[in-house]
């Protein structure tokens, strides 16, 4: 249970999380310049695996210097942190959009989406899921998945406009997955702590 738990919660909360985020912008706007959606794809796979792996591990090495149950104190404030910052809509920075052409495809994308996800929610999820769940590799192997799934279909139909998905809505919904989360963590906390029985 907790393996399939350790793969399928970071899809879902990634996915759902990268529904109007930077890089699903950013994805749309390389779908429109190159009009070569493979590249990209690619792109896009390999960048994700390599800051998720690095944030995975960031996550295993910050929860190794805790006990358990500080460790679920920490992860329900940082939940609660995540689910107030999916309230806040990314905008694409100008300079991104700049230097978009310079290198090609694949390896504009890969670049923009590796510095795009440096620091982002999704990255923070990553620290924090990692830290969380036993099964690393199922981690990133979600989140990642979480990622393609937000970002595929924008790339093999970029004339579809994310203008039309009822964002708002979408946010708080991933908004109170993060909270549900942060109570998960709080109520496994408290029993960690002997506070309830």
């Amino acid at each position: 249970m907790e393996a399939l738990q350790s793969l399928f919660v970071p899809t879902g909360l990634v996915a759902l999380a990268e529904i109007g985020d930077k890089t699903q912008l950013l994805a749309l706007l390389l779908a429109a310049r190159f009009r070569r959606p493979w590249p990209i794809i690619w792109g896009i796979l390999v960048a994700t695996v390599a800051n998720h792996l690095a944030a995975g591990a960031v996550g295993k090495w910050v929860a190794s210097f805790f006990s358990d149950a500080t460790l679920s104190w920490i992860l329900a404030a940082s939940f609660l942190a995540v689910a107030a910052w999916m309230l806040v809509p990314d905008q694409l920075d100008d300079d991104e959009e700049s230097h978009l052409k310079r290198y090609g495809p694949f390896l504009t994308t890969l670049i923009a989406f590796f510095i795009a996800e440096m620091g982002d929610k999704t990255q923070i999820a990553t620290v924090m899921l990692a830290a969380q769940y036993e099964y690393f590799w199922l981690v990133i192997a979600g989140t990642t998945l979480g990622m393609m799934i937000a970002n595929v279909p924008v790339m093999l139909a970029a004339h579809f406009s994310a203008d039309k998905l009822p964002m708002t809505l979408i946010h708080r919904i991933s908004a109170l997955c993060f909270v549900a989360l942060a109570l998960y963590a709080a109520w496994h906390a408290a029993k960690l702590s002997g506070w309830i029985g």
